[in-house]
């Protein structure tokens, strides 16, 4: 299936991330940023401009479109993707990079248009939550798996099992893709269109948009175990109070939150 590539032009930083903050909420799944501008990426049959022109009017900006055949994929990330490194902790590259010697962690990824590289700020700040817990034979629930780069961090930090859920057929291939080259064993990957699980974890993952994380909040709560921690980004600055009174009523404790530009990840325990 063709993919749809959106240019907005724009050097305000801030301003792009709450365009991509809304263009997620459309659809839009795949994005790239530099100074100058934005890339958006979505599947051709979920496009639809008129939603796409609405989000960008009312901040008076344009944007370009081009096609880009699924064939055509692997040389555009290919010309675009470089290595991010999280502290020392965790180091994700593509294949055709060198290794990454000083960090903890390697994770190799093949995005195929799956949200999550770690280049984006709600992974990144996941990532750095991640390294504060400790995974050792837990059971950790991945809900919006994206390319399944949160759920093989969970697998290497030493997890007993991960089940990794998405409701996109090309996010579930290209994330059991990913498990399998970067040899994790106990990760479990489902198509779904919720948070709706038949058991409960000890950490539990959520880095998708505040909607999607406010319809389900009931269902992640279901999901939570026994003294369960639980990580929510893919948040804005001013989503935090909103997150905080949901929290509040299902007693979670909240415990940290991290902030990168406009992006927020939250931490919370039972």
């Amino acid at each position: 299936m063709n993919h749809i590539q959106i240019t907005i032009f724009t050097t305000n930083v801030e301003l792009q991330d709450v365009i991509i903050a809304q263009l997620s909420t459309i659809g839009f799944d795949g994005f790239e940023q530099d100074e100058q501008e934005i890339k958006a990426y979505i599947f051709e049959n979920d496009f639809n401009e008129a939603y796409l022109a609405e989000s960008l009017n009312e901040h008076s900006l344009t944007f370009n479109k081009n096609i880009i055949a699924k064939q055509n994929w692997n040389e555009l990330w290919e010309s675009n993707f470089q290595p991010v490194i999280v502290d020392d902790f965790v180091g994700i590259r593509a294949h055709f990079h060198e290794p990454l010697y000083n960090v903890k962690y390697e994770i190799v990824i093949t995005p195929k248009m799956s949200f999550g590289t770690g280049h984006h700020a709600t992974t990144f700040q996941v990532m750095q939550l991640m390294e504060s817990l400790n995974f050792t034979n837990k059971t950790v629930f991945d809900f919006g798996t994206g390319t399944g780069i949160l759920a093989i961090l969970a697998g290497k930090l030493g997890a007993a099992k991960v089940v990794a859920v998405d409701n996109d057929d090309w996010c579930i291939e290209n994330s059991i893709e990913n498990i399998n080259n970067n040899n994790c064993t106990k990760i479990e990957v489902f198509k779904a269109d919720d948070a709706t699980t038949l058991q409960t974890f000890d950490i539990v993952i959520a880095n998708i948009n505040k909607n999607i994380i406010q319809d389900n909040f009931n269902l992640l709560h279901q999901s939570c175990g026994k003294s369960a921690q639980i990580i929510l980004s893919g948040l804005l600055i001013e989503d935090e109070q909103e997150i905080l009174t949901l929290a509040i009523l299902k007693q979670w404790k909240h415990q940290k939150t991290l902030t990168k530009g406009v992006w927020i990840a939250m931490l919370f325990e039972l």
